[in-house]
């Protein structure tokens, strides 16, 4: 089967590529209005683009309307946010605000979470997210559709004990965040398997010890 992708509509396009490229990371993502209140929402056009410097990306449509996301809206005019990462515990909070509020109303309020204070940035964080990243805006781009936003990272808040600070590892069996799949389908990541590389093969770099 071959599809010409310049054949198609943007819906088509979308429907196709969200429902192929997955799973993905949610960023759950906090920001600070106008009006000091603080908004959430989660993006699953989302991910890591590298180590140094720290960096962030989040894709955000523009709505039907012509109107901005108001933490597309609330990034471009106060450029700090801050990313959290979901686990099973609040997924379905994190889902709920998606949810399209007026500006005035916060959705942490409307799902039953709570913040608190970051160290950088003014944005507060989600006390019971279990992975926080403060970020600044690095860089942005903008097309006719969307906004991207690059946030470099200055500071991770991290549950107790979920990360070993002497050998800098993460207790991944303490550790089950959510992810994107296709259509309005989340999945968990606890089947997880690892494929043994050949044993003369030495590992090449400190980043393969992760």
């Amino acid at each position: 089967m071959d599809i010409d992708f310049t054949q198609l509509g943007t819906h088509e396009r979308y429907k196709l590529m969200a429902s192929l490229i997955v799973p993905r990371p949610i960023a759950l993502i906090t920001s600070l209005g106008a009006n000091g209140v603080v908004n959430a929402a989660p993006f699953s056009m989302f991910n890591m683009l590298g180590e140094d410097p720290p960096t962030v990306m989040v894709s955000i449509n523009r709505l039907g309307d012509g109107l901005l996301k108001d933490t597309a809206a609330n990034i471009l005019a106060h450029p700090e946010f801050v990313v959290h990462m979901t686990d099973e515990a609040m997924a379905t909070a994190m889902h709920r605000c998606g949810e399209r509020l007026p500006p005035d109303v916060s959705e942490l309020d409307k799902v039953g979470l709570h913040t608190a204070p970051s160290i950088h940035v003014k944005v507060p964080r989600i006390a019971e997210a279990p992975v926080a990243f403060e970020c600044v805006l690095h860089e942005k781009l903008e097309t006719p559709s969307r906004y991207v936003f690059i946030g470099r990272i200055l500071s991770l808040h991290a549950r107790e004990g979920l990360i070993d600070t002497e050998r800098w590892r993460v207790h991944l069996q303490d550790y089950f965040p959510v992810g994107r799949f296709g259509a309005s389908f989340y999945v968990n990541t606890r089947d997880r398997f690892a494929i043994d590389a050949p044993k003369a093969q030495p590992r090449q770099t400190d980043i393969d010890e992760i």
